[in-house]
C-alpha cells in the first residue's frame, strides 16, 4: 500500500468537510462533533458505511442514464419534449440544443463529486483497521481496501472519459489545512491517467473475487469488474478521440506539457484488444456467458434471451452481467416514464426514428443505408424493407415472449406466438428481434391492458400535451411487460453498467482495428451477439472498413438505450454526423391510419419534429468556470 501515501492529518469528522454522501449519515447518529475518525473505524458497522459512501457515485443506469448523466437523451436513441425541460431536464437539453459551456449546469459534476469520493476513499485506505474482536479481520479488511482502489480507478476512468484531462495525484490525501499551493493541481497528461488506471485495476483484479458466494454482496467489486473498467478504459484510449485528435494536439497544461499525443499510436488497439480478450477469459472461467432462454424444440429464444437479459437479476442465472448495480432509486417512476399515457405511463419517453431504422430487418440486413436531404430513407433494396402500405396477415414466429399478441394466439405446443398483426403498418413488419423487445410502436400490443397502442391523435395513449410521444413511439428496452403504472404494478430489476456483449464487441472492434484484415475472432464474437439476437451471421471477405461499420452498426442495436451510444459517437469522433441537424418521427399530430403523405391527418408519414445542435467542443465536457475561478493552474478544453 506504499503508493497510498497519505500527507494528511487525522481530522474531525464534521460537516464542513463534506466528504462523502455517507458523512450526513454518520452525524444523524452521534450527537454534534463527537464522531471521529477513531471512532468510525473501529466500527464495523461505520466502518461498512464509509465503504458505502465510497461506493454511492457509482452511475445509476435507469434514471441517471436518462436524466442525471443524461446519456441516452444526449445520444441519438431516445428523445424527449422540450416541455419537459423545467422539470428536472434543463442539463440533457442545454447539450442538445448546443448551449453546453463552463457554466453549464450538469448535475452530476463529476469533477467536483468525483474528487470527493477519491478523497473519501483515500481516507478509508489510510484509516481502516484491522480488528478481529470487532470483526474486522484482516482478510475482510484487505478485500475492503481493494474494492476502494477499484472505485478510485474507476472513478477516474469516468472523468477522463468525459473531461480528457484532469488533475491527477494518485494516492496523494491533501490535508485539509495543506498550503494552497499544494491544492492548485494543474491537470496531467491523459496517457499518463490511463496508464495508472490499466496498472492499478489489472493488480486489483488478482486480490479481489471474480464472484461473491452470497447474493447479498452482489455489487460489490470483483476482480471481472475491475478487467471490465480497464478493457473499455483502454479501448476509449485507442480510439479516434483521445488517440492522436488533431483538436486536441495544442492543449497543455500550466507547466507547458501537451496533454495529448499528436500521432495516433496503433499499438493502442492491441492493447485494448488483449485486455478484452484477458476480460473475456476470466469472466468466462468464472461463469459468466451470454443469456439465452430456449424454445421448445432447443432452439436459442431470441426474443426472450434479449428481453430477460436485461431484467433477470444474476441471482436468477443472468450470469451476461459483469458489472451490475442493486437499484435502490425509484424504478416505479422511471418505468412510468417510458410507457404509454393510457396505461397510466408519462408517455413522452421515445425512442428516435433513427434508432428504429437502425434495426436489422429478420434476415440480418439493414432495411436503411442513409438518408436525403429531406429526410425521406435510402432504402437496401436487398433488406425486404418496405415503407407504405399495412401487412395482410398475423405474423408467428418460433418464441415464447408474450409481448406480440392475445395469448390465446400463441401455441405452446409448437412454441409459435404472434409477433405482429394483420393490419401492421409495414415499417414495422419482417424486423429483428431486438427491434419488438425495444420499441413501443403505434399498433404494439399492451398485454396488461389487453389492447394494442393508439398513439393517433384522439386515441387513448395519446394527446396534444407534452405527456404524449412526439414522434410516435415509447421505450420498451428494458421494461418487463408486467410493469403496469395504472395499477400502480412495477417490477425491480438490476442496474446494468457492463455485460458480457459489451466484453465480445470491444474485443472484436479492437482486433479488427489492430490487424490489417478481420481475424476470424473478430467474425466469431460478433456473430455469437447476432445469433442471440436470431439474425444469420455477417457475410464472409469483408474488409477492414466493412468490419468496422458491421460493429459499429452491431453496437449500435445490441446496446440501444444502455447509455452506451452516446459514448460510442464520441470515441469514433463522429458526433457531429448524429447529433445534429433535423429529427423526424411519424406524424405526432395525425389522427388517422393513413400513409399518405398528402393527408395532414395521416399519421405514418415521417414528419419533421424538432432540431439538434452540436459543436465540435461538446466532444469534451468543460471544465467548469466555478474550477477555473478557483485553480488558476488549471487550463481550459479547446473550443470552450
Amino acid at each position: 500500500m506504499k503508493k497510498y501515501k497519505s500527507i494528511a492529518k487525522a481530522v474531525l469528522l464534521s460537516c464542513t468537510l463534506a466528504l462523502t454522501t455517507s458523512c450526513n449519515d454518520f452525524l444523524d447518529k452521534a450527537p454534534d462533533d463527537q464522531l471521529t475518525m477513531e471512532m468510525i473505524f473501529t466500527d464495523k458497522i461505520r466502518t461498512e458505511d464509509w465503504l458505502a459512501g465510497v461506493y454511492s457515485s457509482i452511475p445509476s443506469p435507469m434514471w441517471g442514464y436518462f436524466k442525471e448523466q443524461g446519456y441516452n437523451i444526449m445520444g441519438d436513441d431516445i428523445t424527449i419534449p422540450q416541455d419537459w425541460s423545467p422539470y428536472g431536464w434543463r442539463s440533457v437539453y442545454a447539450y442538445t440544443t448546443g448551449n453546453w459551456s463552463p457554466i453549464s449546469t450538469w448535475v452530476p459534476n463529476y469533477w467536483v463529486e468525483l474528487h470527493k469520493r477519491i478523497r473519501s476513499g483515500l481516507i478509508f485506505l489510510q484509516e481502516a483497521k484491522v480488528l478481529p474482536e470487532k470483526d474486522l479481520t484482516e482478510s475482510y479488511v484487505n478485500q475492503m481496501k481493494y474494492e476502494v482502489r477499484f472505485l478510485i480507478a474507476y472513478y477516474y476512468s469516468l472523468m477522463i472519459e468525459l473531461y480528457g484531462a484532469i488533475p491527477f495525484t494518485p494516492g496523494v490525501l491533501v490535508a485539509v489545512d495543506a498550503p494552497e499551493s499544494e491544492m492548485m493541481t494543474p491537470q496531467r497528461p491523459y496517457a499518463e491517467v490511463v496508464d495508472w488506471i490499466d496498472k492499478e485495476l489489472l493488480e486489483v483484479s488478482e486480490h479481489l473475487p471474480a464472484v461473491y458466494p452470497n447474493n447479498t454482496d452482489w455489487g460489490r467489486a470483483t476482480s471481472i469488474m475491475a478487467l471490465a473498467i480497464r478493457a473499455k478504459t483502454l479501448l476509449f484510449a485507442a480510439s479516434p478521440l483521445f488517440n492522436g485528435n488533431p483538436d486536441l494536439k495544442d492543449w497543455k497544461n500550466s507547466e507547458g506539457e501537451f496533454l495529448f499525443d499528436a500521432e495516433a499510436k496503433p499499438e493502442r488497439w492491441e492493447k485494448a484488444a488483449k485486455a478484452h480478450l484477458d476480460l473475456i477469459k476470466a469472466a468466462e472461467a468464472a461463469g459468466h456467458k451470454l443469456y439465452y432462454e430456449y424454445n421448445v424444440d432447443g432452439s436459442i429464444d431470441p426474443f426472450m434471451s434479449y428481453y430477460n437479459m436485461s431484467l433477470k437479476r444474476f441471482s436468477e442465472g443472468n450470469k451476461e452481467i459483469l458489472f451490475g448495480r442493486p437499484e435502490n432509486e425509484d424504478l416505479n417512476s422511471w418505468q412510468a416514464h417510458h410507457l404509454p399515457k393510457g396505461i397510466g405511463g408519462n408517455a413522452a419517453m421515445g425512442v428516435t426514428q433513427e434508432l428504429v431504422d437502425a434495426f436489422y430487418m429478420k434476415n440480418g440486413e439493414m432495411p436503411i443505408l442513409g438518408y436525403n436531404e429531406d429526410g425521406s430513407p435510402i432504402i437496401n433494396p436487398e433488406s425486404g424493407y418496405v415503407e407504405n402500405g399495412f401487412s395482410t396477415n398475423t405474423e408467428y414466429r418460433t418464441t415464447k415472449w408474450p409481448g406480440g399478441g392475445p395469448s390465446n394466439l400463441a401455441n405452446k405446443e409448437t412454441g409459435v406466438s404472434p409477433v405482429t398483426e394483420e393490419g401492421t403498418y409495414n415499417m414495422y413488419c419482417n424486423r429483428e428481434p431486438r427491434f419488438y423487445v425495444s420499441v413501443i410502436y403505434n399498433g404494439a400490443w399492451l398485454g396488461v391492458d389487453n389492447r394494442r397502442v393508439n398513439f393517433l391523435q384522439g386515441g387513448r395513449d395519446t394527446d396534444m400535451t407534452f405527456d404524449s410521444p412526439q414522434n410516435g413511439y415509447n421505450v420498451r428496452k428494458r421494461i418487463s411487460l408486467d410493469v403496469f403504472p395504472r395499477d400502480k404494478k412495477h417490477v425491480y430489476q438490476p442496474g446494468i453498467l457492463y455485460r458480457m456483449a459489451e466484453a465480445y464487441l470491444g474485443y472484436a472492434e479492437a482486433l479488427n482495428e489492430s490487424s490489417p484484415a478481420p481475424t476470424p475472432d473478430v467474425y466469431k464474437y460478433v456473430n455469437l451477439i447476432r445469433e442471440r439476437a436470431g439474425i444469420p451471421a455477417l457475410k464472409e471477405g469483408l474488409s477492414k472498413e466493412e468490419m468496422r461499420a458491421a460493429i459499429q452498426q452491431e453496437r449500435r442495436v445490441e446496446f440501444n438505450c444502455e447509455g452506451i451510444r452516446f459514448h460510442d459517437l464520441r470515441r469514433w469522433k463522429i458526433a457531429d454526423k448524429y447529433l445534429g441537424g433535423k429529427l423526424y418521427g411519424m406524424n405526432h399530430d395525425g389522427s388517422e391510419k393513413s400513409d399518405d403523405v398528402n393527408n395532414p391527418k395521416a399519421f405514418y408519414k415521417r414528419t419533421y419534429y424538432k432540431s439538434r445542435t452540436f459543436n465540435k467542443r461538446m466532444y469534451l465536457w468543460p471544465v467548469p468556470q466555478a474550477q477555473m475561478d478557483i485553480n488558476p493552474n488549471l487550463r481550459q478544453a479547446p473550443g470552450y
